[in-house]
């Protein structure tokens, strides 16, 4: 993945939470959940790691937004 960088978390509330999860399924579950609940990237694409064990992905948040279903 790429690095953070600074403009990821200029302000409270901003953060970048990488996901691990068994499998292609999975992941994106938890994206959706996390959109549900606050202001995010979306569902974002979702990667594997040779060598590394489930797939992985990135999500950007704004914990002080509510995302589409609300606070």
């Amino acid at each position: 993945m790429k690095p953070i960088n600074e403009q990821h978390i200029t302000e409270p509330g901003l953060v970048v939470p990488d996901i691990t999860g068994r499998d292609e399924d999975t992941v994106p579950t938890v994206m959706a959940a996390l959109e549900k609940r606050w202001a995010t990237s979306g569902t974002g694409p979702v990667r594997r790691d040779p060598g590394e064990p489930g797939v992985q992905a990135r999500v950007y948040a704004d914990i002080l937004c509510p995302g589409r279903e609300g606070p």
